[in-house]
């Protein structure tokens, strides 16, 4: 996984299984945008997305992901990671 847009797709497939009615991934999207994205869910979120990219966050890492654009660009960091 080399780019954004495959990031993008893979998540897509990710909301697909976490929400009811999953939202369309973008760069500007956030948990505010969602009404069922609450905390409970982002936990969950969090989880599958390890699980479906095969990377693992460090406490507190995600929490400086303002969008759905920067936690990409936070997957695109851990692939690239050694």
């Amino acid at each position: 996984m080399n780019d954004k847009t495959e990031v993008f797709a893979k998540l897509q497939e990710v909301f697909d299984d976490v929400f009811i009615d999953p939202p369309k991934p973008t760069e500007e999207l956030s948990a505010k945008d969602v009404p069922e994205w609450d905390s409970l869910t982002h936990i969950r979120l969090i989880v599958v997305i390890e699980k479906a990219f095969g990377v693992y966050f460090r406490v507190g890492e995600v929490e400086t992901a303002q969008n759905v654009g920067q936690l990409a660009d936070l997957i695109l960091k851990r692939l690239r990671a050694p």
